[in-house]
């Protein structure tokens, strides 16, 4: 991408009314080396959505495929999409605002910072989509489906609320599966192989509970997965409660 493509659609995204980009010292105390609690934390139903629906975290949206995609299967909840990239961002917003999906947006932030913006309870369900496995040991603290990001989820994830993995890295997914038994998650659904003969378990039942994913959201596909599926790639599912 050109670099004055990049700064145009910067530009943009600062501009969408879908999009909230916090400085960071609206995070962050740089004098006490502590974080702190954004404005919108337990306020975004109210000041952003203007309803009390369900809402629904997309981590490490990239161009917000799943947020965009969710947002018109499920109109009746709410979806916001978290990315660093700004550019990346750009494409689910503009979607957004061109599908006039209310119901979707995007936060650009770190997601290190994640708790600054969400209270106690505030949030029912997290999809991490195709993050970076971060395989090297030395770099585990950064897999956002490690313990020390789900500890941080936990803090606004309903008690019942459901995190979503769905990656192609067979790393990951061995991974998740032993972080499960490790720390006491309860296991909701697994699958090595996605859209094998597996696939048939997750054809919508009103028997398997409100957060059993229908065929339909689970046939989103990312970026990544597009070129991953591409390339032969396997793709994995997991879905838990911590």
């Amino acid at each position: 991408m050109g670099k004055k493509k990049k700064l145009l659609r910067f530009s943009d995204t600062k501009a969408f009314s879908n999009v909230t980009e916090p400085l960071m010292d609206e995070v962050f105390d740089r004098k006490r080396g502590v974080g702190k609690t954004h404005s919108l934390a337990g306020n975004w139903g109210k000041q952003v959505f203007k309803n009390n629906n369900p809402i629904i975290l997309e981590l490490g949206c990239g161009k917000g495929e799943y947020s965009v995609g969710m947002g018109k299967l499920s109109p009746e909840k709410n979806f916001i999409g978290i990315d660093i990239k700004g550019n990346r961002i750009w494409y689910g917003a503009k979607e957004a605002i061109e599908e006039d999906l209310l119901n979707v947006h995007f936060l650009r932030t770190r997601i290190d910072f994640i708790t600054a913006f969400f209270a106690k309870d505030e949030i029912d369900e997290i999809w991490i989509t195709f993050p970076d496995p971060q395989e090297k040991e030395n770099r585990a603290r950064k897999r956002l489906s490690g313990k020390m990001f789900v500890d941080r989820y936990r803090k606004f994830l309903k008690p019942e609320g459901v995190i979503h993995l769905k990656t192609d890295s067979s790393f990951l997914y061995e991974f998740i599966q032993q972080e499960i038994i490790e720390h006491g998650y309860k296991k909701l659904l697994s699958t090595p192989d996605l859209y094998g003969a597996d696939f048939e378990r997750f054809k919508e039942s009103n028997e398997a509970g409100r957060h059993i994913p229908t065929q339909e959201i689970l046939t989103i596909k990312t970026y990544y997965e597009e070129l991953f599926s591409a390339r032969g790639h396997i793709i994995t599912y997991t879905q838990f409660t911590p």
